[in-house]
């Protein structure tokens, strides 16, 4: 049988070639909250370190980068990007592949495919103390050529099932099948991933993944001690906020004191999922610059059990939204977003290219615990290579001219066509 396969007869085939294209159509990959389990042989313990010091490196190259445009709060689940880039990353060949690991620092694909798969069995492992759940998705232009063993790879180590839908015929209601998969996956938390206009006709492919955490507190805060504060944002400006407190008598948490920096560990039920806390004695600034994964690491070795007299915290909820083509070809992977891009491990062809990653990540934090949850959709269009494409997706300026003559008549920037 051919490599190349029409992802709607392989799944067809699958139903037992049956039903017809339009029945598959808009049908969820797998129940939302029962990710599949995925193939973990061959993961050793040392290769599930090397994934998730890739991981953490990332995480960190990211908050610097995002760190230099957002102002505000940040928040994202980098675990999330990097499992729906990894994904992408399967089907990705010559300098487009070499980019992606270079950012994401991936190890080879043999040390990467089990033990990936070894830590996202262990995410979803049950557990009566915390929810924890990730999950994978291939969405899928139902006519579309896929090769058969990229499919084969995604699903065996990602969990990443193949769904059709119609993005030529129906567009907008394969955006709500997308959204509504990704809403139940995070207990709601994330609506509306992927916005209008994302997607068109062009869309042949979306690899999603979403992340939902939600556990509570070893020592709960008393919601009886919350009490308004001052939280200061700056030297100059302050702000009125909830305060929670807690005075953990005869409970050593794990903490340190560095030099103007202090770092607390508050750990969730069941002990396998804390919250670190860097709590900067000046402000961010001073510690920013410095902040890798290695240097977490450090931080860590230094922390101690420790008796506190008592911890104030801020509750805090708030969501974001990051569309990130910008942000990841700045980090060094611009050609996944060009025409040329080569994802000829997906379908045998260079004819898909990466037009936009979207990331979008909740958190409430609280007296009782912590809900957080994340979801990244990585859409890829048709590119129409080997035609060369020129796509006014960014900033550019207009000439309107005489055109034998070149008389510039008008002249002109456009920013921001939505204003």
């Amino acid at each position: 049988m051919t490599k190349k396969v029409l992802v709607a007869t392989l799944i067809l085939i699958l139903l037992a070639g049956v039903v017809t294209a339009t029945v598959v159509l808009f049908l969820f990959p797998y129940e939302p909250t029962e990710p599949p389990v995925v193939d973990e042989t061959g993961a050793t313990e040392e290769g599930q370190e090397t994934v998730v010091e890739a991981n953490n490196q990332f995480a960190f190259d990211l908050y610097k980068q995002l760190s230099k445009n957002e102002e505000g709060n940040i928040f994202y689940s980098p675990y999330s990007i990097s499992a729906a880039l990894a994904m992408t990353y399967e089907g990705a060949k010559g300098e487009t592949a070499e980019e992606i690991q270079s950012v994401f620092h991936f190890p080879e694909t043999n040390i990467l495919r089990p033990n990936f798969a070894a830590i996202y069995n262990e995410i979803n492992e049950e557990n009566k103390e915390h929810e924890l759940k990730t999950g994978n998705a291939l969405w899928i232009q139902h006519d579309f050529p896929l090769l058969e063993e990229y499919i084969e790879r995604v699903e065996n180590y990602y969990g990443g099932k193949a769904a059709l839908l119609d993005f030529v015929s129906a567009v907008e209601q394969s955006r709500q099948t997308i959204n509504s998969f990704i809403e139940e996956q995070t207990n709601g938390k994330i609506e509306d991933l992927i916005p209008a206009g994302c997607l068109n006709d062009m869309t042949r492919l979306v690899l999603t993944n979403a992340i939902y955490f939600k556990g509570t507190w070893q020592w709960q805060f008393d919601e009886d001690d919350t009490r308004e504060g001052i939280f200061r944002i700056s030297d100059t400006e302050t702000v009125k906020t909830p305060m929670m407190h807690m005075n953990p008598e005869d409970v050593d948490l794990n903490y340190a004191r560095t030099e103007g920096l202090q770092i607390l560990e508050l750990p969730y039920k069941g002990d396998k999922i804390s919250m670190l806390i860097l709590l900067p004695e000046e402000s961010l600034e001073a510690i920013e610059p410095a902040l890798t994964a290695e240097k977490i690491e450090e931080y860590k070795s230094q922390m101690r059990p420790t008796e506190l007299s008592s911890v104030s915290l801020p509750p805090f909820e708030f969501d974001t939204k990051y569309f990130m083509s910008n942000v990841l070809s700045d980090l060094g992977m611009p050609t996944a977003f060009l025409g040329d891009a080569d994802f000829s491990g997906i379908t045998g062809r260079k004819d898909l290219f990466i037009s936009e990653v979207i990331h979008q990540a909740y958190v409430n934090v609280d007296e009782e615990g912590t809900e957080a949850a994340a979801a990244t959709a990585v859409v890829m269009e048709l590119s129409m290579a080997p035609m060369n494409v020129f796509r006014a997706d960014h900033p550019f300026i207009f000439i309107i001219q005489e055109k034998d003559s070149g008389n510039i008549l008008f002249l002109g920037r456009v920013t921001n066509p939505t204003e």
